[in-house]
Parts: structure tokens; sequence; C-alpha cells
């Protein structure tokens, strides 16, 4: 492979975010949040990671390793590389969808993960508009959406982000976002760890890696007919991806990404527990063709060195 392809100003193709705007889709919700709450900003100085980076499974909290399992749905297995994520159960338990709504009042979606009780991790461009520089005025974190059903809502109170968009637009090897929320949600649906790995040894693990995200192309139309609240309602599981490379402080992916799957986490079990590896947050298009050419994410690194920086 040669990394001088990735090269970021190529003519001819196009580095995009992945987070989604609403459709008219609406989700069969079964609670509704009890107050509304303008998120503040706080810098990644700011920033108490109060967690070790250690996973975290609540008493009681069933676990596996099948992200399908106990649903009775009866959807078939096959060759496609993307399958529903319809588990209750931990790590699948942890990931969540991002809701928010931008200073013009546009809605928007994204990937979120429980890192903490009442932490989530994210892209930063989940919660600040990457082209102005304003956060949005409400976010909220639904844990465990499937095909619409969730359990509970939390309000984000405070944004760390390593980035704020101000200095530039551009896709950004900083952009994460840690979401403050008013629940510890991680408390009952548990949380993932995280680890900073090289990128080599990253690489050298091909296929080793796992991939989860409200993606606004899934269910796909292999499953749409097991599921009624339509695109982006129910999480996309991907098993075998690989990080294929490192260029311009960017980890380079091939895991199957689209609109809303911003802040998926790249997750390899490690000692038997999960660990978040990487964060996915944009992709390189090919203009004439709209196909993907390499997708980015975020180093665990790079939120490491920020949150300890005093």
């Amino acid at each position: 492979m040669n990394r001088k392809f990735f090269a970021f100003l190529l003519t001819g193709f196009l580095i995009v975010t992945t987070f989604s705007y609403w459709s008219s889709v609406q989700a069969q919700t079964q609670v509704k949040p009890h107050q509304t709450i303008t998120p503040k900003f706080i810098s990644s100085q700011q920033l108490k990671l109060e967690a070790d980076g250690k996973p975290f499974i609540p008493p009681g909290l069933e676990r596996t390793a099948k992200p399908d399992e106990s649903d009775s749905r009866g959807i078939p297995t096959g060759k496609d590389n993307r399958t529903p994520m319809l588990s209750h159960k931990y790590p699948w338990s942890a990931i969540g969808r991002i809701k928010g709504t931008t200073v013009d009042g546009s809605g928007y979606y994204c990937t979120g993960t429980l890192i903490a009780a009442n932490l989530v991790l994210t892209n930063a461009h989940c919660a600040i508009d990457h082209e102005t520089g304003k956060l949005s005025t409400r976010i909220q974190f639904l844990p465990n959406v499937i095909d619409g059903h969730y359990q509970d809502i939390a309000e984000v109170e405070e944004v760390s982000a390593g980035t704020d968009f101000k200095q530039s637009s551009e896709l950004s090897p900083n952009d994460w976002a840690i979401l403050k929320i008013n629940q510890p949600l991680g408390s009952k649906y548990g949380y993932l760890g995280w680890k900073s790995i090289p990128s080599t040894t990253l690489v050298r693990n091909e296929k080793d890696f796992f991939f989860v995200g409200y993606s606004g192309d899934f269910p796909n139309d292999k499953y749409q007919k097991y599921f009624s609240a339509g695109l982006g309602w129910t999480a996309s599981y991907e098993a075998g991806c690989s990080i294929v490379g490192e260029e311009n402080g960017f980890l380079l992916h091939d895991c199957a990404t689209a609109a809303g799957s911003s802040g998926s986490p790249i997750v390899g079990v490690i000692g038997g527990d999960p660990y978040i590896v990487a964060l996915n947050n944009g992709e390189a298009k090919n203009l004439q063709t709209g196909q993907d050419i390499i997708n980015f994410a975020v180093k665990i690194s790079n939120i490491e060195e920020a949150s300890q920086r005093n």
C-alpha cells in the first residue's frame, strides 16, 4: 500500500465527516427527558478523566460476545459484513446514539460510547459545528438504541473537545469530544475501556477489531424488513476491521462507515475485555464515483495527552 496515496490534498477527492442530519423518520421512544440542558464548552485542560481506562460491567448485567444475541426476529445470517446490533447485554449496552440540535435549529445524530459513569466519547464535530465553531444548543445521549427503542435519555451538560474548529474547519486528528451527561448511565449500562496502542502494533493486528455505529444507510436492504424505525435507528456491527496505517496524525482504517457513524468506536478485545483503540471521524471519497477511498480515525493517545496536560 502506497502511503503517499493518502495525501490529503489530492485533486478529485473529498474528505467528509460522518455525522448525519435527521431524516423525517420518527423513532419509537419509551421515555422522555426530564429536563432541557444547554451544554457548555470546557477546555481539555479542565477535563478530568475519573475512569482509569478500564472497562466496567455493572453487577447483574449479562455479557455476550454476540451483538445479535437475545433477539427473536429470526434474522438470517449471511455474507454481509455488517449485521444489526440487537443485544441489550454488555458491551453493546454501552454504545448509543447522540442526538444534537445546532444553533440554527437543525437536527443531527452521531454515535457515542460510555467510557465512565457520566462520560461519553464521540467526535468534536458531533457537538460543535465544524464550519462555524458554535457549540450545539442541545445534545442528548440515548444508550443501546435498537429499532428506535431505548430506555433512557441523558442530557449533555459539558463538552470537552480536542478542537473547537475556530482555527480551521478541516477534518482534524484531534476531532474528539468527551461529553459529560447528567445521569450516571455507565453505572447501569457499563462502559468500555480505552487504550493507547502504537499504530505499528495496531497495523500488525490485521482484522482483529470490530466497529459499531448508527450509520444512516443501515439497516440496509437485506435487513430493512425486520425493522420499523428506519435508517440510523439500529446500529450496525462489523467484525474483522483493520487499522491499515497512519498518515498526518490520523489513523487509517477499513471499517464500513456512513453518515451517522461519526464518533463510532473501533474496538479491540484485550485480555478478554473490550477497549476502544481508535475513534472513527471521517472518510475520503472519490468525487467522480462516490466510493470511499479510506476512512480516518483519531488516536487514543491524542485524547490522553490532552486530558493529562495541565
